[in-house]
């Protein structure tokens, strides 16, 4: 049984923590795989305070203090695993994470940058020549991100990764799932995302304007960072939607509304989180236009696309509750069929007894 070292931002809370879920999703996953993982988070952001799930029966969980003597005793215990796993933005001293654990990890041991948010990790790279990812990949045997298609891959490789390989979001069914709707979540169209800088031009054309040109209809916002943004009367603000209540809120609503962040749109084959929590609930999802959406959902049958804001509100006016019910249950079919973390893990797992043997030859 190979053993992991994983040290990303937070397993155990998703408050301000938007890889929550992938994480848990993955490394459940491998854990069923037949590795043994310890995750090592960070108490910062007031996580440890709002944790949304207990420690894992399938995965050790150590929560070291914000500090770099902390930091310090936690990276030394990646000496103990056959593969070490740094995460971006874990936010707290990830540049020093970075350099203590991979100087931890034993001869042998596979070393794994995995890039969460690949777009804005590869815009500083590319800004900081002596940024100390950017030397320390000659010396990791692979990246791993969440998304992202060839421009990624090719953009990793010139700047020194041995290799690069998308590991794409996906559902979890034990966790997302279809439930008895609820009334505090009835409406015609909700979206549920934290407040972000490169966020709120494509919220303002894809959530507001249309909620603007939809009085009619109600809308449901959900997500931290909000309370000072103006919105129409329609909206019904949420704030922190915590996990356990996302499949209620996402079954609902009689749409649900998925919004990429800038750098994610830019780049596509990024579908979010939420595209699979949504899709995995059996809900009927309108997702603003990135490339590559069609790999994960078909267009029209499974996922409604929109171009604008406009697109939204004719979806909103156009679209009966009979076809909405349909297009969410196709798109449930799909992604039990094609985008479980067990079909990601069991691919992953291919990748890493490959790198694994090919370590072992050399």
């Amino acid at each position: 049984m190979q053993t992991i070292a994983f040290y990303g931002s937070s397993l155990l809370s998703a408050y301000w923590n938007g890889a929550a879920t992938y994480y848990r999703g993955m490394l459940r996953a491998l854990a069923a795989q037949g590795y043994r993982i310890t995750f090592y988070e960070p108490d910062v952001y007031d996580r440890q305070k709002n944790r949304d799930i207990d420690p894992p029966d399938w995965c050790r969980v150590v929560v070291y203090a914000g500090t770099v003597e902390a930091l310090r005793a936690a990276a030394a215990e990646a000496a103990k695993a056959d593969i070490v796993v740094k995460c971006s933005g874990v936010g707290f001293e990830d540049d020093l994470l970075l350099t203590e654990v991979m100087r931890a990890a034993r001869p042998g041991a596979l070393r794994i940058f995995w890039d969460v948010d690949a777009p804005a990790t590869l815009a500083e790279l590319r800004a900081a020549p002596d940024h100390p990812l950017r030397r320390a990949l000659g010396g990791l045997d692979m990246v791993l991100t969440y998304g992202g298609g060839a421009p990624v891959i090719e953009a990793y490789r010139q700047l020194g990764a041995a290799d690069c390989v998308p590991v794409y979001n996906a559902l979890d069914p034990e966790t997302h799932h279809p439930v008895a709707p609820q009334d505090r979540f009835r409406g015609d169209l909700a979206f549920l995302g934290n407040r972000l800088p490169d966020r709120d031009e494509r919220v303002a054309a894809f959530f507001t304007r249309p909620a603007r040109a939809t009085p009619e209809a109600r809308f449901l916002l959900g997500g931290s960072g909000w309370q000072d943004v103006s919105m129409p009367a329609n909206v019904q603000r949420l704030g922190h939607v915590p996990t356990a209540d996302h499949n209620a809120l996402n079954v609902s609503a009689r749409m649900v509304l998925n919004i990429a962040r800038d750098s994610m749109a830019a780049n596509g084959f990024s579908p979010a989180t939420r595209v699979f929590e949504a899709a995995g609930a059996g809900a009927c999802l309108i997702t603003d236009a990135w490339e590559g959406v069609e790999l994960f959902l078909k267009p029209e049958e499974e996922v409604l696309v929109a171009r604008d804001g406009a697109d939204v509100a004719e979806f909103l006016r156009s679209v009966p509750p009979e076809r909405a019910r349909a297009i969410g249950a196709a798109a449930l079919r799909r992604v039990l069929a094609e985008h479980t973390y067990d079909r990601r893990a069991a691919d992953l797992d291919i990748l890493l007894r490959r790198h694994a043997d090919l370590e072992a030859a050399s």
